[in-house]
C-alpha cells in the first residue's frame, strides 16, 4: 500500500483498536471522533451497558500487547449469579475454573487504553470532529469541528467506518451501493442504574459474578466495577402492560417495581430514584447489513457494520 491517508471515522472501541494496528504497520492514520476525549472525564454516563470482555476479544488485545493493562481495569466474573424472586441466589459458572471466565470493564476506561495504544502506535486522533458528508465518487468528505464550527473539505480515498450503530459512513455507503439492510428492533429498552460501593470501597454483593434478576420478559443485570460499585441495567418492554417503560415512568414507579420484583437489590441502591430520573432510556435492536465494503475505498467495522443486542459482550468481542 502507498502512503494514502487512512481515515478512521469513529474513535470508539473498534476504531481505536483498528487505528492502532494500522499505524503500527507504518501506515498514515487519522481518527476523527465526534465526542470529546473520554480520557478527560467526559464520558457518556447513563447510556452505556458495562462491557463483558471474553476470550475472543482478549485475543486481539494480546496481539496489541495491551491485555494486561486492560485487565488491570477489569473485574473477573466467574459466572452468572441468578437472583430468584424470593431473594435466594445461585452461581452458574461459565467454565470449569478461573481459566474460563469473562471480564467486566467500564467502556470509557477501555476506550482510554485503546486510544493510548492508537497514539503510541503513531495514529493521529482529532476529537470533536463530526462527519457531515462523504462522497465516494469524488473521494471527498466534510468534517465539522464542535469547538469552533469550522467545516473542512478533506480527502477520503480510504475510509473505515467505525462510527457505531447510527453510522454516517454506512449512510454514505448506502447512497452508493445496495447494503441489504434489515433492522430488527427487540421491542425492549434499557435504563442504567447503580449500586454504589460500601464506604470502605468494598462490594455490596459477590464481586466476581455477573448478577441477573430474570423475570420472564424483563430483567435487571449488574456488572462489577473496580472501585466497588455495580452498573445495574434495567431491561423492560418499551410499551405494553406493566411492567414496561410505558407504565414505569417516574422514580416512584421504579421504586415500586424494585420493591415488588427486585426486592433484594433495592436496599443496595440508595440513589435509585435519582438514577432513574437522570438517565435516559436506551433502545435495543439488531441491524443486519449484507454488504459492508466498497472495493478498496471503504469498510464498515464493528457496530457500524453489525449493531447487535448488547448481551454476552457480543458487539465488542466480535468487532475486536
Amino acid at each position: 500500500m502507498d502512503n494514502t491517508q487512512l481515515n478512521v471515522i469513529g474513535g470508539g472501541l473498534a476504531g481505536a483498536l483498528l487505528a492502532g494496528f494500522l499505524a503500527r504497520r507504518g501506515l498514515p492514520v487519522t481518527v476523527f471522533e465526534g465526542r470529546s476525549d473520554p480520557r478527560l472525564g467526559a464520558g457518556g454516563g447513563g447510556r452505556s451497558i458495562n462491557l463483558a470482555l471474553a476470550e475472543r476479544g482478549l485475543a486481539a488485545l494480546r496481539r496489541a500487547g495491551i491485555h494486561r493493562e486492560v485487565l488491570d481495569n477489569a473485574v473477573m466474573m466467574r459466572g452468572r449469579c441468578v437472583h430468584a424472586l424470593d431473594g435466594s441466589t445461585r452461581l452458574l459458572r461459565y467454565g470449569r475454573d478461573d481459566s474460563e471466565v469473562i471480564w467486566s470493564i467500564n467502556r470509557d476506561r477501555l476506550n482510554g487504553v485503546l486510544l493510548d495504544f492508537a497514539e503510541r502506535s503513531g495514529a493521529r486522533i482529532e476529537f470533536g470532529q463530526r462527519l457531515l458528508s462523504m462522497d465516494f465518487a469524488s473521494d471527498r468528505m466534510q468534517m465539522r469541528s464542535d469547538t469552533d464550527g469550522r467545516i473542512r473539505d478533506l480527502s477520503c480515498a480510504i475510509a473505515f467506518g467505525c462510527d457505531g450503530a447510527g453510522s454516517s459512513v454506512r449512510q454514505a455507503l448506502g447512497a452508493r451501493i445496495e447494503l441489504h439492510e434489515r433492522f430488527e428492533p427487540l421491542g425492549h429498552g434499557y435504563k442504567e442504574l447503580e449500586i454504589p460501593p460500601l464506604p470502605d470501597g468494598g462490594f455490596r454483593m459477590e464481586a466476581n459474578a455477573l448478577h441477573i434478576w430474570p423475570r420472564g420478559n424483563y430483567m435487571a443485570i449488574a456488572l462489577p466495577n473496580t472501585e466497588g460499585s455495580f452498573t445495574v441495567t434495567l431491561f423492560l418492554p418499551s410499551a405494553g402492560p406493566d411492567p414496561s417503560f410505558e407504565t414505569v415512568r417516574t422514580p416512584a414507579d421504579a421504586r415500586a417495581l424494585f420493591a415488588r420484583d427486585f426486592a433484594d437489590a433495592l436496599p443496595l441502591m440508595p440513589e435509585l430514584e435519582e438514577d432513574f430520573e437522570r438517565n435516559p432510556v436506551g433502545m435495543l435492536a439488531t441491524l443486519r447489513v449484507g454488504n459492508w465494503r466498497l472495493g478498496g475505498e471503504a469498510l464498515l467495522v464493528g457496530d457500524a457494520a453489525h449493531p447487535i443486542l448488547p448481551f454476552h459482550g457480543q458487539g465488542m468481542n466480535c468487532a475486536f
